[in-house]
């Protein structure tokens, strides 16, 4: 029996939390932590526990402050391009109420799909809060008794089982074989074998906490009983998931765009608005009521307010695809993100990794084999890893049990052992289960012959102790020392290729020995062999990563796995070079860093080894402080902090936990590092083509800006507002929406990430749209101009409609000619492809038709004020609508010579 003093608990007082524990208890005996919480074995009493609980609270998460939809939906309205849409809205709505009407539906369905996008996103606490278990088993007054684990308390006894869940930070006081799972705390995907063993040292990793259990862990195998240390917010869970309230929601390199666009345009259009109003004043002496209303239509002709809309339905083109090569699309502005990666964390266990245990190496009967070698049926190290194990056959033929142990049988199944014949010919007659104190498990079989054969298996080290004699070329020969030296050789040489190493071993006996002890049944044994287990890598994950890495994408491996394991794995993915230790830091290193120091150090390491939910985030942040956009991938709970702060949270569709992925902006539906791969490579084709459709709109829209803004300053009557409104609808908004549907550019992976500092008019962009802006308003004036100067018709009025009407269909025309042009920025329209895009040649049919029925159908003209046009005009019309393909295709050319040259 444990002393106890019934003392006060160890408490930290927080004015903004529950009273909280703060002790390191692993690194305390089991009586230490029994008095300072002021327990005892035998539980507490219902007194005490009420008291307590109304101290510490609920063992529950908070659920904390939720926004109404209203909150939701007004915040939306806070970006600057949706105010701007808005005061063109309000400005245009008396004079061109369908304009008005069009904008304000774009920004309400902008509004609703973000509303929609950040209900989503509340998801991944409250999943948190659904993992916890309903029940546990506690002793209180001393006798066993079922309460709600939401009424458990620091001190309460917990009884734990096979196949719970444990409901609170644990401090372990007794076990027995107890192996618990960790793996959405931790990553690492072996259960962990628990023991009482008190734990020296600061910083010590969850996964290396061996006499702890974690809320939310699974426990796989024997039993245990424990002292909750802390409850609620203040597990380990809890912490969680207050760094995931807490994390900062990083703004995405579109919306940093969008944002920027809107700033820009806002200035640009306020400028030349006063500028074209006080210049229409002075200059031509209009009516200064008449120039506002010419100003706002300038106005809403420079302002493209189809672009969220059409960003919108890019990102949802892509997602689409996205989603037929296995990624899932949470939250729509991550389809670009993706493009602009520079850095990829990625777990290492399921996504690196196949999270699967497999047999990769055995040295038997003194040589090795390789996975794939095929062994003798009768290779004792093959009989008795398939003999000396509790793996169960379901119905569907799938193996149940520990995964080192379903391990070994599936590698016996692959070498067609037939475990089943064998078990019906030598029985299990008995069998003396894992300890983790002896680290060895042995079974007893019945032999044809009378006798019966012990088969063991364990830690090598362990179980070389008890063997005194070796299986060598089909012989038993004595165990020397030199023997015994040349096996502890073969396993460390195992053990640096990251290897989970047993020992297995054996030995026949006459008769059923009647104690069945360790001491009788476990020694003078004849080793038979070693066998080395790993998770191995995907047969894919090197090709991405070399595809990353020739992207200009720096993969970085992070894991609650060992030091060794995850250098091993990620050398033998090029990651890292084979043996290159410098480039891994553990979780324990990291934390004896400073944030200044860890920032000037972060390039120099690839591979994170035993790494803490608060290591992940701060990994993402120091790169985040380089500049850097990074995706993070994960699937535990543990993950969940560092998805959200990373730019493009990545979860896992088949292992990862509700919790992660409601935290992440993109889902694998195959859990495949190969896949985020790909999505990259999607990521950047809808950059690049929400970039074609900026650059068609903004020239589009800047030729219109130009041309009235010049007719003004000469005193002509172009342009009537219900003239640009038409352009802008038929002309902008089908090609533009078609334009983000072109296939991708060759080498589009050849090239480095754009960076977080790029934008939308980066890459040529914003020198292409000035200069087809400029030409197509050149075009229009002349065009209007030709027609004054060589009129076909007599008369002041025939003579001004019919060069309103030339000015009118040049302008259309020329901007569905130029959609031809924007396929690439630079590269020949004739080496892109011109009809390779099936949707873009009906979209700028339609448009063509669109534009055309408003000139020569009777009565629609009579509306817009526009008037059929002869052949004469309309070769006019066409041709300089065309010219601007061989005049752009001419400068796309002496632009590639320019950058040839520069790059000689």
């Amino acid at each position: 029996m444990v002393d106890v003093v019934k003392e006060k608990p160890v408490i930290v007082e927080n004015a903004e939390k529950k009273t909280q524990l703060s002790e390191a208890f692993y690194s305390q005996t089991e009586a230490e932590v029994l008095r300072k919480l002021a327990s005892n074995p035998e539980g507490l009493t219902e007194v005490e526990a009420k008291a307590r609980l109304a101290e510490y609270g609920y063992n529950e998460l908070d659920a904390g402050k939720k926004k109404s939809m209203i909150q939701k939906f007004a915040e939306q309205f806070k970006d600057l391009m949706i105010l701007v849409l808005l005061v063109a809205a309000v400005i245009s709505a008396p004079h061109e109420p369908v304009d008005a009407i069009i904008i304000l539906l774009v920004v309400i369905i902008n509004a609703i799909m973000g509303v929609v996008q950040e209900s989503k996103a509340e998801a991944a606490i409250e999943a948190l809060k659904d993992m916890s278990t309903p029940n546990a088993n506690i002793l209180r007054d001393g006798h066993t008794k079922t309460v709600k684990s939401t009424d458990l308390v620091p001190g309460d006894i917990i009884l734990l089982e096979a196949g719970d869940v444990v409901p609170a930070d644990m401090r372990l006081i007794e076990v027995s074989s107890l192996k618990i799972e960790e793996a959405a705390l931790t990553g690492e995907s072996v259960p962990v074998e628990k023991d009482l063993t008190v734990i020296e040292g600061e910083d010590v990793g969850i996964g290396d906490r061996i006499n702890m259990a974690y809320s939310n862990s699974n426990v796989t195998y024997g039993r245990g009983k424990g002292v909750i240390v802390n409850t609620g917010m203040n597990t380990e869970v809890g912490k969680i998931a207050d760094m995931l309230a807490q994390a900062d929601e990083t703004e995405t390199p579109l919306k940093n765009n969008l944002n920027h666009l809107g700033k820009f345009l806002t200035a640009a259009i306020i400028v030349i608005a006063v500028i074209m109003f006080f210049v229409g004043i002075m200059l031509n002496g209009t009516d200064p009521l008449e120039m506002l209303l010419t100003s706002v239509s300038l106005a809403v002709a420079a302002i493209p307010e189809g672009l969220p809309a059409i960003v919108t339905i890019i990102l949802a083109l892509g997602t689409q695809v996205m989603a037929k090569r296995n990624s899932v699309i949470r939250k729509l502005p991550a389809v670009e993100t993706l493009g602009s990666t520079d850095i990829i964390c990625s777990d290492k266990t399921g996504t690196l990794t196949l999270n699967q245990m497999t047999v990769e190496k055995i040295y038997s009967n003194g040589q090795f084999f390789e996975k794939n070698q095929k062994l003798n049926a009768d290779d004792m190290t093959l009989k008795v890893m398939n003999f000396a194990n509790d793996t169960k056959v379901a119905q569907d033929g799938s193996l149940i049990g520990d995964p080192t142990e379903t391990a070994l049988v599936q590698f016996g199944n692959d070498q067609q052992f037939g475990l089943a014949d064998q078990l019906a010919q030598s029985p299990r007659v008995a069998d003396l289960p894992f300890d983790s104190e002896r680290k060895l498990m042995s079974t007893i079989h019945q032999q044809a012959d009378g006798r019966y054969l012990i088969a063991v298996k364990g830690a090598p080290d362990v179980l070389l102790s008890r063997c005194n004699k070796i299986l060598t070329n089909n012989q038993e020969k004595i165990f020397d020392k030199a023997s015994q030296n040349d096996i502890l050789s073969k396993n460390r040489s195992m053990a640096k290729e990251a290897l989970r190493i047993l020992g297995m071993a054996y030995k026949y006996v006459d008769q059923l020995p009647a104690n069945l002890e360790s001491a009788v049944i476990e020694n003078e044994l004849v080793f038979a062999g070693l066998v080395g287990m790993i998770d191995p890598e995907r047969a894919e994950a090197a090709e991405a990563v070399h595809i990353a890495k020739q992207a200009g994408i720096r993969p970085i491996m992070i894991t609650g796995d060992h030091r060794d394991t995850a250098e091993a794995i990620a050398g033998r993915l090029g990651i890292i070079q084979p043996g290159d230790d410098a480039a891994v830091l553990t979780g324990a290193e990291l934390a004896q860093m400073s944030e200044a120091e860890f920032a000037k150090k972060v390039t120099n390491y690839s591979v994170y080894a035993r790494v803490s939910p608060e290591h992940k985030v701060r990994i993402v942040k120091a790169w985040q402080q380089e500049g850097k956009v990074v995706a993070m991938t994960g699937d535990g709970v543990n993950d969940a902090p560092a998805l959200k702060q990373a730019d493009i949270g990545v979860g896992m569709g088949i292992t990862g936990t509700e919790v992660s992925k409601g935290a992440s902006d993109m889902v694998l539906a195959d859990d495949n590092f190969a896949t985020i791969v790909v999505a990259v490579e999607e990521g950047r084709k809808v950059f690049s083509n929400i970039q074609k459709s900026v650059q068609y709109l903004l020239a589009a829209n800047l030729g219109e800006v130009l041309t009235l803004f010049i007719a003004t300053l000469l005193g002509w009557d172009t342009l009537l507002p219900i003239h640009l409104l038409w352009i802008n609808l038929v002309t902008d908004t089908f090609p533009a929406i078609a334009l983000g549907m072109e296939p991708a550019e060759n080498n589009l992976m050849a090239n480095k990430p754009r960076g977080r500092n790029s934008n939308l008019f980066s890459g040529g962009v914003f020198s292409s749209i000035i200069y087809q802006g400029i030409l197509e308003a050149a075009t229009v004036l002349f065009v209007y101009w030709s027609a004054i100067q060589w009129p076909v018709h007599s008369g002041y009025d025939a003579v001004h409609s019919d060069a309103l009407t030339m000015a009118f269909a040049t302008l259309g025309l020329m901007q569905l000619f130029h959609a031809f042009n924007v396929k690439s920025v630079h590269q020949s329209l004739f080496k892109v492809g011109p009809f390779k895009n099936k949707a873009f040649n009906w979209a700028i049919l339609l448009s063509f038709a669109l534009m055309m029925m408003i000139i020569v159908i009777p009565g629609l003209n009579d509306i817009f004020k526009v008037a059929h046009l002869d052949l004469f005009q309309w070769g006019i019309v066409v041709g300089s609508s065309f010219a601007i393909i061989p005049i752009v295709e001419c400068v796309k050319f002496v632009q590639r010579k320019m950058m040839s040259g520069t790059a000689n």
